[in-house]
């Protein structure tokens, strides 16, 4: 069976055209090589050197001497370019080295120099698109090529030459060797000793090419890396692997035909959700052009009748689930990567999308399956949606989607946590909908990044209705029992903006169009979009710190942000007084209800985040000069108040106070059920600190309150509008909210001082900030000491309790410390709160 694989391969790579759909019943499987008896007349030279070598036949035929352990290769396409990409197939599961990851796509050619072949990475940074061979000589000599490799050619026979690839593949080409060391667990490097060729991970396909190397990082000294404290458990990649002293991964080197010339790149727009990862300079263009030139990344897809409004396609896109997600997992996973036939058929294609779990015959590395994978990882980490494409003109060849595990079960958590549904330790059919239904969504999510879609973190403010390329957070009710219902949570389809954005990018206008017509035809489909109010925001402007603008945020619902900011704080109220050993099975530690109370608790964390940014925020749109759109404007003061507020209230003592009930149930950790990085920090050794809880959330709202871009535009808006809240207002009203607000009583008083300690911490913190304006410094150190003097009164009187009159002294003392050293604070000193994302 294996031999017949590789006739096929080789009767294949001629024959079959680059863009036709894969034939399964004679689809090729990788086997470990054969040897093939007609390889060469082994009295010929090639025959000399290859004799001993089983052959894989394919785009790049590939020779292997198991004896010897030398893999070579047999070039035919000398000066002919094609693509080069590597990929992880065995990683480390954290560290951003995970399952599949892939580096940026090159463009290569193998290039003969006497007695040397090289490999040499083409410049597509610069290019001319003159018709006069002059012109675009001069670019290239203008700008370097990088050679990535040069093989001595041991043989050449009827246009083919024999090289040696095996140091080639066994190199160290994504620098993991540095990824693993600025992962802060000593130095590491590659071992060539414990280094290979894993045959039964190479392939040769009719498209592409495909290496898998063994390869062995090491670092002597890596066995001294530290213990968590109280459970023996490691940490880092210590956690991750057998032996941290030694950490094996295996890499893939691919070589892929390049498509031929029958694309038509389509020119981006940032107004499209649409990635640009092809940015080219073009020296022949006219001077009143820009010289940049930028080209939408998308797949290829032609109809079968261009003159009809909907048509077949000429070839399908087809993604296909990798059988190594378990189920109910996997159908979910297929489930939701086929909503998007759905916006296909809004731009004018019938059944262009199909999804279909992978043939058990196929195999994913073959640069013909658009996969969605699944990926083991120690920690829950992001999906990722990427794409092999051809950087000359943005191309989508391959769609790669990484969904990662772990992201369910926390999910999980979260939903036990808002139900407390284990009365009697039965199965809750609410939880599993709730992650059968985030895993549909995550599925469609992160397959339109590999359709060429960006993400659109505006959507939310319009409902779950808008686009799938949002970060969603659950939409969480009440019902008329106060409980929490979350049959709502996400939505089921792909959205307006999804239909909008692959119109834009897929429809195909009919023939004898115009460049003219065609470019005015995108635009429509663009402004009439902003005509319903419609437009998309980047990754870049949600950013959760120093954000702007103020409907653009990660896993936020709701219209307006404030609003739903003070209507999460109520669910999340009513969810914490139901909180019990309900939300855990019976049969488990109690401690472990420490961990199912830190998302509730924090529950409201990413609404803060878009609640805040209503604060100095700017509304804006990716207008083009013409279009009509709003450019930019500031949010009104009212707007910003009421932001401002709902951030105070995250931060009140009966938000952050838990009840004494819930703090009985919260014993110290067991043996072998240590904290873990996503538990709550404290000050109170074994026991869970309440304290050390509240010091977290407060830290997360002053860090964003308090940031000193958000500091610099209060400065500004409000010199330029004096109706709108200034620095010194703003801060003002925070310490209304804390210090100056009355006192308190029982634990609620003792959270109130907490959060005294992490405002007055930031509030110097930014006081110091090098990233913050001069004029940013001067008006907070006012703050500052007004605060002081504020304090000194009730210290002399005598007219605090013991506590608080501590408290507020070594609020003086810390005040005056700055006053001598203020570089000594330009970090809070505060516990931050266990990472939530992603969820």
């Amino acid at each position: 069976m294996a031999g017949r694989g590789v006739k096929l391969l080789r009767n294949m790579t001629s024959s079959h055209p680059v863009y036709d759909r894969i034939d399964k019943a004679a689809s090729p499987v990788r086997r470990a090589p054969e040897r093939d008896a007609d390889v060469r007349d082994e009295a010929s030279p090639m025959g000399v050197k290859t004799a001993q070598c089983q052959r894989l036949d394919g785009f790049v035929p590939l020779l292997w001497d198991k004896m010897a352990g030398r893999l070579y290769m047999m070039i035919r396409r000398v000066g002919e370019e094609l693509l080069y990409v590597d990929r992880l197939s065995h990683a480390v599961g954290d560290f951003r080295l995970e399952r599949g990851g892939l580096s940026r796509p090159n463009v290569v050619r193998f290039e003969r120099r006497g007695t040397r072949l090289f490999l040499v990475a083409v410049n597509y940074a610069w290019r001319s698109s003159s018709l006069e061979a002059p012109q675009r000589l001069a670019v290239r000599q203008a700008f370097p090529e990088s050679v990535l490799w040069a093989f001595d050619i041991l043989a050449e026979e009827d246009g083919e030459l024999l090289v040696d690839g095996t140091a080639f593949f066994l190199r160290d080409a994504r620098d993991i060797a540095g990824q693993l060391s600025r992962a802060g667990e000593g130095t590491y490097t590659l071992d060539p000793s414990r280094c290979a060729v894993a045959e039964e991970g190479t392939g040769a396909f009719p498209l592409n090419t495909q290496v898998e190397s063994i390869l062995t990082f090491a670092n002597p000294y890596a066995s001294q890396l530290p213990f968590w404290h109280g459970n023996g458990r490691r940490e880092g990649l210590a956690a991750l692997t057998p032996d941290p002293r030694s950490i094996t991964l295996r890499l893939r080197n691919c070589f892929i035909r390049l498509p031929d010339d029958g694309y038509k790149p389509r020119v981006f727009d940032p107004r499209s959700s649409f990635f640009s990862s092809v940015i080219f300079h073009d020296f022949a263009r006219s001077l009143e052009e820009p010289g940049d030139v930028h080209y939408a990344i998308r797949h290829r897809l032609e109809k079968q009748d261009p003159t009809a409004a909907i048509s077949d396609p000429v070839k399908p896109i087809v993604y296909y689930v990798d059988r190594g997600a378990p189920e109910p997992i996997r159908t979910a996973l297929l489930e939701g990567a086929r909503w998007w036939n759905k916006a296909f058929e809004a731009a004018g294609f019938r059944n262009a999308f199909q999804v279909e779990l992978l043939p058990e015959h196929a195999d994913p590395i073959d640069i013909r399956y658009n996969m969605i994978t699944w990926v083991p990882r120690a920690t829950r980490g992001f999906s990722t949606g990427t794409m092999i494409w051809d950087p000359r003109t943005g191309e989508i060849l391959k769609g790669e989607v990484m969904l990662t595990a772990l992201r369910d079960r926390h999910l999980r958590g979260i939903a036990e946590a808002l139900l407390s549904p284990y009365e009697n330790g039965t199965p809750c059919p609410e939880v599993n909908d709730l992650m059968m239904a985030r895993l549909r969504q995550l599925s469609a999510h992160e397959v339109g990044h590999t359709l060429g879609l960006d993400h659109n973190h505006v959507a939310s403010t319009f409902g779950q209705d808008m686009s799938v390329c949002d970060y969603p957070a659950p939409l969480l009710k009440l019902d008329a029992d106060g409980k929490v219902d979350l049959a709502d949570a996400y939505g089921d389809h792909i959205g307006r903006w999804d239909e909008i954005s692959i119109t834009w990018g897929y429809h195909q206008f009919p023939p004898g169009t115009t460049p003219e017509e065609e470019t005015a035809g995108l635009n429509r489909i663009l402004e009439d979009a902003e005509r319903q109010g419609l437009y998309t925001l980047a990754q870049q402007d949600a950013v959760p710190d120093s954000g702007v603008h103020p409907k653009g945020h990660n896993w936020d619902t709701g219209e307006d942000p404030a609003d739903e900011l003070l209507r999460l704080l109520a669910i999340r109220e009513a969810a914490l007084a139901r909180f019990s050993e309900k939300a855990i099975k019976p049969g488990r530690p109690m401690a472990l209800l420490a961990d199912m109370l830190v998302p509730l608790y924090l529950l409201h964390r990413y609404q803060t985040e878009a609640a805040v940014k209503l604060v100095g925020g700017l509304e804006f749109r990716y207008a083009m000069r013409g279009d009509g759109q709003l450019v930019t404007k500031i949010v009104p003061g009212e707007d910003q108040w009421r932001g401002l507020r709902a951030v105070l209230a995250t931060v009140a003592p009966a938000t952050l106070t838990l009840s004494e009930d819930l703090l009985r149930k919260l014993p110290p950790r067991p043996p072998e059920y240590g904290r873990t990085r996503d538990s709550f920090r404290g000050h109170t050794g074994l026991t869970f600190d309440p304290l050390g809880a509240a010091k977290g959330a407060a830290t997360h709202s002053f860090a964003l309150l308090f940031h000193p871009h958000r500091a610099g535009r209060l400065v500004e808006y409000h010199q330029r509008d004096a109706s709108l809240p200034g620095l010194h207002e703003v801060l003002q009203a925070a310490l209304d909210a804390t210090w100056y607000a009355p006192a308190e009583t029982g634990l609620a008083q003792a959270t109130k001082l907490r959060v005294e300690h992490v405002a007055l911490r930031h509030l110097l913190a930014l006081a110091a900030s090098e990233e913050a304006s001069p004029l940013v410094r001067a008006i907070v150190r006012d703050v500052v000491e007004e605060l002081r003097t504020a304090l000194v009164p009730g210290l002399a009187d005598g007219g605090h309790d013991p506590v608080t009159r501590a408290h507020r002294q070594a609020a003086l003392e810390t005040i005056s410390t700055f006053a001598k050293a203020p570089d000594r604070f330009r970090q809070p000193g505060t516990l931050p709160p266990p990472p939530g994302m992603p969820i």
